[in-house]
């Protein structure tokens, strides 16, 4: 698929955004064209599951069906681990970025967010049916054979075919 937005582009609509958002002038017409066409190209690339609430359900239906899963759980873990893991990161971005201390406070704070995202882990593990210890395991032994020797930055970039 050819890139149909180039640089100028991206920086123009975000400027524009921006201006909107400031309560400052309209938007000429061209880049309101361009947000036009790009929502239209948005919708077009976006599966039916997306935006039909039935094509949704029928899909979770057959994810269930087919794997004895269930979707509104792993629903329920990918958002939450997401939601929480963005959370953690806003404490480390703060402490890194913006002078926060990574004081007693901090620590305890990211420790409650830590717990939080093994709250959803566990959820994934429950619609799973697996455990911590499983998840554990199988995520050893798959970072020993990617790295033998420890860690090399060309293994990390670098997989061979299956490591996923």
């Amino acid at each position: 698929m050819n890139n149909l937005l180039t640089n100028t582009d991206k920086t123009g609509i975000l400027d524009q955004m921006i201006n909107m958002i400031n309560g400052e002038p309209k938007m000429s017409d061209t880049d309101e064209r361009l947000l036009l066409d790009y929502t239209r190209f948005v919708d077009a690339v976006t599966s039916d599951e997306s935006k039909d609430s039935e094509a949704f359900n029928t899909s979770l239906d057959i994810i269930e069906e087919s794997s004895g899963i269930s979707p509104e759980r792993m629903i329920t873990a990918a958002l939450g681990i997401c939601a929480e893991g963005g959370e953690f990161t806003e404490i480390v971005k703060k402490c890194v970025f913006q002078g926060k201390p990574m004081d007693e406070h901090t620590i305890y704070h990211a420790k409650r967010e830590l717990g939080d995202i093994l709250w959803y882990v566990a959820q994934a593990c429950i619609a799973l049916d697996t455990s911590f210890e499983d998840i554990i395991y199988m995520n050893t032994e798959k970072l020993e054979t990617r790295y033998p020797d420890g860690f090399e930055s060309f293994r990390s970039e670098n997989r061979e075919e299956g490591d996923i």
